[in-house]
């Protein structure tokens, strides 16, 4: 078998509806198996996987024991040569898996891919590349200035070789992974990206980012900004740096003691209150659905042309490709005031998030 792609889910039922879409469109003319890992959610994920995706291989963990373990735990499932470890809160295009495998055929000491990360609104993550977080750059970071802390000398379309890469999306060898023992499960979450991507480097691997394909990540689901977001980042850091760096006193003094001070200080993100004043459903066919369950103008086009402001966006992906989507998302220059929202092939609802920091939000159809 050529690819493996696990995703761990956990209570992102409708996020994973998509995506798992997404997938199944992208591995059609693979020799592929998707593997979900489900850490004990209590919203019907389980239910649905199993009633809609019966050829995904389903794990039902009885407890949450974080994202490494769980990316763990479905990768020793894997029979694929090689694994996307992915996040149920993404969609990723028609041609995104086959892009990369053709990508990784020549190179010799490939470790991790990633690829272009864009949020719910088409906004860049500069997630996407990073470089190595060193203390000083860390500080600078929780400060308010990531300059040394993201790869801003790469371009976000161009291909290059990169130090750290975001867990929602990291493509490698199953032999890679086992190399590098996988994700360290002293991490709960956050910072288990950066360790596995440091340690492909130690190991003698080259990373790359490849900005030739693009996948959405809604983020606000899996990585959501409440009060205690920077401690459980900083305490990863914490971790990163006794595992592999020399002790630093100022460091886990910083760590210890500034943190919730220093977030208090911080500029807060504030979020916008969206005003909707229209719906425009991208698509060849009426939905007496979408009439009904809307209270504003439903307006129905087949092209993405003239589209007013302050208007959400409904992508139909029964017509649409969701590499047509993302592509549109990616490159569009209209109002911020536009937002989107994509209603997957064959589902019931149609699902989108205006920022990476809050939950998305679902139109349900049925």
């Amino acid at each position: 078998m050529k690819l493996s792609v696990v995703i761990l889910n956990y209570k992102v039922q409708y996020f994973l509806e998509l995506c798992l879409r997404s997938v199944e469109a992208a591995i059609s003319s693979i020799d592929a198996e998707i593997i979900v890992v489900d850490n004990n959610s209590a919203d019907g994920s389980c239910q649905m996987v199993k009633n809609l995706f019966p050829d995904v291989i389903l794990i039902e963990n009885k407890r949450n024991d974080g994202f490494s373990k769980g990316n763990n735990i479905g990768v020793e499932r894997a029979k694929g040569e090689y694994l996307c470890i992915l996040n149920p809160d993404t969609v990723v295009a028609e041609d995104t898996f086959l892009k990369l495998l053709d990508f990784s055929t020549d190179k010799d000491k490939l470790g991790i891919v990633g690829c272009k990360l864009i949020d719910g609104r088409g906004n860049f993550l500069p997630e996407s590349k990073r470089k190595v977080p060193y203390v000083k750059a860390s500080f600078k970071k929780l400060m308010g200035n990531p300059e040394d802390y993201y790869a801003t000398h790469i371009q976000e379309n161009e291909i290059s070789k990169v130090e750290i890469l975001v867990g929602a999306f990291m493509f490698l060898k199953k032999s890679v992974y086992q190399a590098i023992e996988g994700f360290d499960e002293d991490y709960f979450m956050y910072g288990e990206d950066i360790d596995i991507s440091y340690k492909a480097l130690k190991h003698g691997f080259e990373n790359y980012y490849y900005g030739d394909t693009t996948i959405i990540h809604f983020k606000g689901e899996s990585t959501l900004r409440d009060k205690n977001y920077a401690r459980r980042f900083y305490g990863a850091m914490q971790i990163f740096y006794k595992k592999h760096f020399k002790k630093n006193v100022l460091f886990d003094l910083f760590v210890s003691f500034g943190i919730s001070f220093v977030y208090f200080f911080r500029k807060q993100h504030i979020k916008k209150i969206k005003n909707v004043k229209r719906y425009v459903f991208i698509s060849n066919r009426k939905s007496e659905q979408l009439n009904k369950v809307l209270e504003k103008e439903v307006v129905l086009q087949q092209n993405l042309q003239h589209i007013e402001n302050e208007s959400e966006v409904i992508f139909d992906a029964n017509m649409l490709s969701y590499k047509e989507i993302i592509t549109f998302m990616d490159t569009n220059t209209l109002d911020a005031t536009i937002t989107f929202k994509i209603w997957p092939k064959s589902s019931k609802f149609a699902i989108g998030s205006d920022d990476a920091i809050s939950r998305g939000e679902v139109i349900r159809l049925a």
